[in-house]
């Protein structure tokens, strides 16, 4: 059986981002419906939301992305590409990396990434080097990571300086 190669979306920013939460590589869900964090069971919507304030999880995905861009919050993967069968960051394999430094330089207000789990950090750590921007690290929100929800909201909470 032969695995294809997977892509990611695009990036969801412009000149006001301020927070960038970068992804590893949207699962088979996300990529199917072309949409970030689109599987059910991810905890991403209702996280951001209750960083922001706002009942996100509630929305209809343009109006998701209308408020992100209102409060300054834009989106991305730091893998560009990667041969993975399933959505775990686990079975990832020939893992073509994202020009993170070049998005980064063209974000004039950027003041904050973050990673959404520890593949994203591993792999967005190494490929950024030194930025001026904080570097976050996040517990996943996938349905993968079993920590408490509670737990991750507590450590999600930090993005809230930066939103």
């Amino acid at each position: 059986m032969t695995v294809r190669a997977k892509a990611c979306l695009p990036p969801v920013v412009d000149d006001d981002t301020r927070l960038l939460i970068l992804g590893s590589l949207p699962g088979d869900a996300s990529l199917a419906a072309e949409r970030y964090y689109a599987h059910p069971q991810n905890q991403f919507w209702r996280l951001l939301g209750g960083v922001l304030g706002e009942p996100l999880a509630e929305l209809d995905y343009a109006a998701r992305l209308e408020r992100l861009a209102a409060r300054g919050v834009g989106l991305w993967d730091v893998v560009a590409s990667a041969v993975r069968p399933g959505s775990l960051d686990g079975a990832l394999r020939l893992v073509a990396a994202n020009p993170l430094r070049d998005l980064v330089a063209s974000l004039p207000e950027l003041s904050a990434i973050a990673f959404n789990g520890g593949t994203a950090a591993r792999i967005g750590r190494r490929e950024l080097g030194a930025v001026a921007a904080a570097l976050i690290d996040l517990p996943s929100s996938s349905p993968a990571n079993t920590r408490p929800f509670a737990a991750k909201a507590e450590a999600w909470a930090r993005l809230a300086d930066f939103a």
